[in-house]
């Protein structure tokens, strides 16, 4: 037999032709993790940022306690030194004393929204300023010769509040507008000579009013009806500048001559400007515009009239800025859907720019969070509905997704485009979240927010519904498995789909949501009055024939049409929303036979903002849906009586 002999050239060739294997970089959703909620909830939230008298730290407040206390920061960056210890009620910082490093901060109790001012000394001791039983107060800024600051409280009437002046030396408080007509009290003139007076007329627009604290004259600003809001002084004291939709559908900004009365226009843009200031000797002025849903700033250099260079981010935007007071230094915030924002310092000189903080849990992989995207759909009468889309890493068309429609607090609230842990969370676990910026919504023009006035529960609703419509038709959305989900009037939101459309969502999650109108309404907080007519205007009053109407939408009245699994969130301390919406319609719905949750904080108000509150609520709900909309039978659910 012949020997088999195959060339080397051969062997060569049948090598040549087989194909090398590629490298593959693996995707996001085969590398990406599953986080806990205790990892999700352990990103740490910041606030404020005021820098103290020799500029070498700044003053915040912080949640890495598992609630809001004070810490200071240095400008060059380090450890967090923490000031307050509450293991209770939150605490958030107010500022520094101008001349030293005395500190200001608020607290209210456990969530009743009923703060007041509290000093902290340099030697640790903390005061009450403002031990006013059962009314509030708020800090309205430092008097011109730092010898004092503004603040309003409701001390005197519950309705309303007046202007008041603390002696930094004796603690002492001076009443220097006592307001018996019912405005918002703007802040006053350097010089003490003029104070903004605002007077509602509905919840889009009010009258701007300008007092003269000497003569006791009052001068109306705009002439036509319209949002109008004071925004700051001129440095010099000559005028008032303030935004108004006059004339169009969005706020621009305006300058009022104080000397001739007159006018003009100042700065517009194609979304509305949502505020503006001066620094403190007036070298930049700081503008605000909200962008689609995100915040826009601008700084300008008042010598140029040019605006300033301002450090930029891959993927991120700065969020909110504040000046040293020798304006040499500013503080910013950084961050994005996908993550939560940092704290920075710049330096306007040298253009250095330090990171002071790194606020996302270190176990969490940043590429695992998702950037939510801006989308838009047609309702059902061709109206363009704007929302903000998060799109789980792991879902395609192979591998569909339940869904989940976020309906925003208000009404006329705005879904942002900002860091939310629960929206991550739920994400991260494989739900794609629709945030929907309903008609009625603020941020997209005066029409487009007045179009829910007396028709809550009815169009923007169907907004909603129409989301859901948009999401089923997405290639990587289980269209049989979407639920909706919302907190405040984006609870009651949830409670009409349930209630009205019961069968166009799986699921409901309800966080402190109203469900009853009539009762909602005439239990407002005292300190609401100013706005009390406004609301009842866009609302119903409940004491009229509105009274009808108010019965007809609220959920609690036709709980026996609810059909679909839903979970309730609550806490006891709500002044919004009191404790017997949630207690009521649970009840109610639990008659039908439909499985029902409830988790209820004795320790909490309009809104959970204690770490394990959040841990409990939000785990809860993500078991609550793994079983009810996903269909994760093997999940054990809790008793749901409340805790």
């Amino acid at each position: 037999m012949k020997k088999l002999i195959i060339p080397v050239l051969a062997i060569a060739l049948i090598w040549a032709c087989k194909e090398e294997p590629k490298e593959t970089t693996p995707s996001i959703a085969e590398t990406m993790k599953t986080y806990t909620i205790e990892q999700m909830m352990d990103n740490e939230a910041i606030g404020g940022g005021s820098f103290s008298p020799d500029k070498s730290k700044l003053l915040i407040s912080s949640n890495r306690s598992g609630i809001y206390n004070m810490y200071t920061v240095p400008i060059t960056g380090g450890q967090m030194e923490p000031l307050t210890q509450s293991d209770s009620t939150s605490i958030f910082a107010t500022s520094y004393f101008p001349k030293d490093e005395r500190m200001l901060f608020r607290m209210d109790g456990n969530g009743d929204e009923i703060y007041h001012i509290y000093l902290r000394d340099t030697d640790g001791s903390q005061r009450d300023l403002t031990p006013f039983k059962g009314a509030r107060a708020s800090f309205y800024g430092w008097t011109d010769d730092k010898t004092g600051f503004y603040f309003s409280s409701n001390k005197r009437d519950a309705r309303f509040n007046d202007l008041y002046e603390m002696d930094l030396e004796t603690y002492t408080p001076k009443m220097l507008y006592q307001n018996n007509d019912g405005y918002f009290v703007g802040g006053l003139s350097d010089d003490k000579k003029h104070l903004p007076l605002i007077k509602p007329i509905n919840t889009n627009d009010s009258d701007l009013f300008l007092y003269n604290m000497e003569d006791k004259s009052l001068v109306k600003i705009n002439e036509n009806q319209s949002a109008n809001s004071p925004a700051d002084f001129a440095p010099d004291g000559s005028a008032l500048y303030y935004t108004t939709d006059n004339g169009g559908e969005f706020a621009k900004l305006m300058k009022f001559n104080i000397a001739d009365k007159t006018s003009e226009t100042v700065m517009t843009r194609s979304w509305d400007i949502a505020g503006s200031y001066f620094t403190e000797n007036g070298t930049y002025q700081v503008t605000y515009i909200n962008e689609d849903a995100k915040n826009v700033i601008e700084v300008m250099d008042v010598a140029s009239g040019k605006n300033i260079d301002l450090p930029s981010f891959d993927g991120m935007d700065i969020t909110n800025v504040g000046f040293s007071d020798d304006e040499k230094m500013m503080r910013f915030y950084a961050g994005g859907s996908h993550t939560p924002s940092n704290l920075y310092v710049y330096d306007l000189e040298t253009k250095k720019q330090t990171k002071l903080t790194d606020v996302l849990n270190d176990e969490i992989q940043a590429q695992d969070l998702v950037n939510a995207e801006v989308i838009r759909y047609k309702s059902f009468d061709g109206l363009e509905i704007p929302a903000i889309y998060y799109k789980p890493h792991q879902a395609s068309a192979e591998n569909k997704v339940p869904a989940m429609v976020w309906v925003h607090g208000g009404p006329g609230g705005q879904s942002r485009q900002n860091f939310n842990s629960l929206l991550q969370y739920m994400v991260n676990h494989g739900y794609a979240v629709l945030a929907v910026n309903n008609r009625g919504s603020s941020g997209y023009g005066k029409t487009f927010y007045q179009m829910d006035d007396l028709n809550h529960g009815d169009k923007d609703l169907k907004d909603c519904v129409e989301g859901k419509n948009w999401l089923a038709q997405q290639p990587e959305i289980d269209g049989e498995k979407i639920g909706i989900i919302g907190g405040s009037y984006g609870g009651y939101m949830t409670m009409a789909a349930l209630t009205f459309t019961p069968e166009e969502f799986d699921v409901g999650v309800n966080l402190f949501g109203v469900t009853n109108w009539i009762r909602t309404l005439r239990s407002i907080p005292p300190w609401w009055e100013a706005q009390k007519e406004a609301l009842y205007l866009e609302l119903g009053d409940p004491n009229s024939a509105d009274s009808v109407r108010l019965r007809a939408i609220s959920p609690l009245f036709h709980t026996d049409k609810v059909t679909k699994p839903l979970i309730v969130l609550q806490g006891s301390k709500d002044p919004r929303v009191l404790q017997v919406e949630s207690d009521e319609i649970v009840a109610g719905v639990r008659k039908n036979g439909v499985p029902v949750e409830y988790v209820l904080f004795e320790d909490e108000g309009h809104g959970f903002v204690k770490k394990e509150n959040q841990i409990k609520a939000y785990s809860e709900a993500l078991k609550f849906l793994d079983v009810y909309l996903k269909g994760d039978k093997g999940i054990p659910i809790e008793d749901g009586d409340p805790m």
